[in-house]
């Protein structure tokens, strides 16, 4: 997959406190975006449902 193929998406989700935090990752898409949330990010990888909005920047 060549470097232009990557996109930076920003994955939104909600702490236990219901505050909105995000986190950017560049992906081939939205599901892979999830992916590397869930696999970089510990509350995200133990509360999935948590992401409330991945967003493709541009």
């Amino acid at each position: 997959m060549s470097k232009n193929a990557f996109k930076r998406y920003t994955v939104h989700y909600r702490d236990f406190q219901n505050i909105r935090i995000e986190n950017c990752f560049y992906a081939s898409d939205a599901y892979e975006a999830r992916t590397l949330a869930m696999e970089f990010n510990k509350y995200i990888k133990e509360h999935p449902n948590s992401i409330d909005l991945i967003r493709c920047e541009k």
